[in-house]
């Protein structure tokens, strides 16, 4: 006989484990990232553009690389985020005696047991800050490519997961050269950002000796852990249009081969553009702005406002483009600048869709400044009489904006993959028709 207990009938049924909660929708999602915005706010001053860059790699799952000068603010801004997100936070300050598993850890022999453990290293946690990442060694550098692109670490022939979340903020000075190992190519492909730290205006400088000079504000906790990946799902179902998508795979293609694209001139000055893994980023990165900006699909907007920051540390310029000066930020403004994106349906419908949200970035002009300005020679004036042009430097074309992209279907014929014959269901927008094309 069996000694098993009747089961109880009035005793209450087992729970079914409770179900993921499902993505906010878009307007939900840009007012927790706007309270975000604002904490950060409290301690940070004038990096607005700058934080919600930040914020497109959280909800990317992408790393971010912040270069400025020293006294910008850049481990505070890294730090103040991490504070408002909850979660675990480490800092490693970077130095040419770091060792790889001071990093990643390694593995200890305990005499009294006769036997090894594994010490995990500060790379364990949610938010992991690398301070100074171009003074260390490149040994130490290579060791952060396998947890930054697998999200894992192998130590002694285990393998340990990160926990997820996982983001890691990078900084470092571009003026020092002696003790800096600058990083190399395949390991600044690993950041989705390379985020460049300006200095803050007069007025934000002001508000700065006042905020900080006796007691610092601190941020707390506004968002938790959960809410975070609730985001990030909701950043996934954002949607890319296929004229959209396009348009990013021609802005990556350009920076390849730009004497396809009516881009010539530049072609001298670019050794290697763009890889597909950056068509990927500008994707993801396209689809956590529009997200930012309250809307459930990608516009060429988005598109042309992330790509300088996705696409700058990708790009090796030829010797060439060293001696005279260009710098990849001016390349890529000649790029856009160039590359027209698809048209919309409704103009007047796209301009209610495309408005970012009261106080996001892209709603203030000056917070807003689009790519850097194109070097002499690439503005509208460039071969006028008497004005300082580069060399075979052609103008911007037709209807093409530093603060957008051409959308007319007016510019140059462009070579690569084309966008298709007619816009898909549901799509807002329209492509160049046979007319635009021949008045091209």
């Amino acid at each position: 006989m069996s000694d098993t207990p009747a089961p109880d009938p009035t005793a209450p049924a087992a729970s079914e484990p409770a179900s993921a909660p499902a993505p906010p929708t878009p307007e939900q999602a840009a007012v927790l990232l706007g309270r975000v915005q604002d904490e950060v706010r409290k301690v940070i001053v004038g990096q607005d553009r700058a934080l919600e860059r930040l914020l497109v790699c959280l909800l990317s799952r992408g790393h971010a690389l912040l270069e400025g000068v020293p006294g910008l603010a850049k481990t505070l801004a890294a730090e103040t985020l991490s504070r408002t997100v909850g979660g675990t936070f480490s800092r490693i300050q970077f130095t040419p005696d770091l060792l790889p598993a001071d990093v990643m850890g390694t593995r200890i022999f305990r005499a009294s047991r006769e036997e090894f453990d594994i010490e995990l290293g500060p790379v364990f946690v949610n938010f992991l800050l690398a301070d100074e990442i171009n003074r260390a060694p490149a040994k130490v550098q290579s060791a952060l490519l396998e947890v930054m692109a697998e999200r894992q670490v192998s130590i002694g022939g285990e393998t340990f997961p990160v926990p997820d979340p996982f983001l890691v903020l990078a900084t470092q000075n571009p003026i020092e050269s002696e003790g800096v190992y600058p990083l190399p190519e395949a390991q600044r492909d690993r950041f989705l950002m390379k985020i460049v730290v300006d200095y803050p205006t007069a007025g934000e400088e002001v508000d700065i000796v006042y905020r900080m000079g006796v007691s610092a504000p601190e941020a707390h906790e506004v968002l938790s852990l959960d809410e975070l990946k609730s985001l990030q799902a909701a950043a996934d179902s954002v949607r890319l249009d296929r004229p959209v998508a396009d348009y990013l795979v021609t802005v990556v293609m350009a920076t390849r081969y730009p004497s396809n694209y009516a881009l010539s001139d530049i072609d001298p000055l670019l050794t290697i553009g763009g890889s597909p893994r950056a068509s990927l980023g500008l994707a993801r990165a396209g689809r956590a702005l529009a997200l930012m900006r309250g809307r459930d699909h990608v516009t060429p907007q988005d598109v042309f406002d992330v790509a300088p920051d996705v696409l700058r540390h990708r790009m090796v310029l030829s010797y060439e483009a060293l001696a005279q000066g260009v710098t990849p930020d001016q390349v890529l403004a000649r790029v856009l600048s160039t590359v027209p994106a698809p048209r919309p349906a409704e103009p007047s419908a796209y301009r209610e869709q495309a408005a970012p949200r009261p106080g996001s970035y892209g709603s203030d002009p000056r917070a807003n400044p689009g790519p850097a300005a194109p070097p002499p020679g690439y503005g509208p004036t460039a071969g006028a009489p008497g004005t300082p042009g580069y060399p075979g430097a052609p103008g911007f074309p037709t209807g093409a904006g530093p603060d957008g992209p051409p959308v007319d279907g007016r510019a140059p014929a462009l070579g690569g993959p084309g966008l298709p014959s007619r816009p898909t269901d549901s799509s807002p927008w329209a492509q160049p028709t046979d007319d635009d094309q021949r008045s091209a």
